[in-house]
């Protein structure tokens, strides 16, 4: 399956690099989000990050940027791809609304980083055609896809989607559908803890992080991170997982919780554990 045509559902940092990713493949992109200025924001979002790849051998910006078309509502297309916030009640509309609007053929796919993808094949009448595509952030430079079969999903279902990643220029790694799948059961409680040792002033911040990156050779530290991922998003993963796995370890530290209520949500707010210009 080619997937001539793909469906982004979500126009915030995900949804528009998986745009942008998709639309430098040659592929037209439909673009999708219900809040106003949402799809403007992830066009000129994509020209500055298509301007500088370019110069790096990257896609031509104005052809791939002619290819991304902004619509109102969720329209036909070979693949949807759903990106938007961690809330399962929010992500089974969009695929009850896509499984009634989308050809019968057509593939659903969710970016989500945590909610069960099998629940989400449940609501529609093609099971076997949902799957989850769970890129990394920054999309366009990241080259992970973590592939994600639900307990329906079939396997001409994940051989196309495998096909696809590859030829976006990714690297797709399969998993099965457990809580967190497996880049979040690892990655959030990572964070948890150095939320810990922040909280219980084992360090500040910067050390945390400076250790993680020195320490463990990892390109950021897990606060860093986690003001990129945004703490609200941490905060909701990490939720899932309790729930789904009936673990105390799993539980968002106060701190997580208690930033968030004061609207310190990372890069997206302006203020995380770090402070953004």
């Amino acid at each position: 399956m080619r997937f001539e045509h793909v469906l982004v559902v979500g126009a915030g940092q995900m949804g528009g690099g998986i745009a942008q990713v998709v639309a430098a493949s040659g592929r037209r992109v439909s673009l999708h989000d219900e809040m106003p200025g949402a799809g403007e924001r992830a066009i000129a979002a994509m020209e500055k990050s298509l301007a500088r790849l370019a110069e790096k051998g990257g896609a031509d910006p104005a052809e791939a940027l002619g290819r991304v078309f902004l619509v109102d509502e969720i329209v036909p297309a070979d693949l949807l791809i759903e990106a938007v916030v961690e809330d399962a009640a929010v992500k089974e509309a969009i695929f009850r609304r896509a499984d009634d609007l989308l050809p019968s053929e057509a593939i659903l796919a969710s970016n989500t980083s945590s909610i069960p993808i099998t629940s989400l094949a449940a609501v529609t009448a093609r099971p076997e055609k949902v799957i989850g595509m769970h890129f990394f952030n920054p999309v366009p430079v990241l080259a992970l896809v973590e592939v994600i079969r639900a307990v329906q999903t079939s396997d001409d279902t994940a051989v196309a989607i495998v096909a696809l990643a590859e030829e976006l220029g990714k690297t797709p790694a399969q998993a099965n559908d457990f809580p967190g799948f497996v880049s979040n059961r690892i990655l959030m409680p990572f964070v948890n803890e150095a939320a810990y040792a922040l909280m219980e002033g084992v360090a500040d911040a910067e050390a945390i992080d400076t250790i993680a990156k020195l320490g463990f050779a990892h390109p950021m530290g897990p606060l860093a991170l986690a003001d990129l991922i945004g703490l609200d998003t941490c905060v909701s993963i990490m939720e899932v997982l309790q729930a789904g796995l009936g673990a105390s370890k799993y539980a968002p530290c106060p701190l997580l919780r208690q930033y968030v209520a004061a609207g310190r949500l990372g890069r997206k707010s302006g203020r995380g554990f770090y402070e953004y210009g």
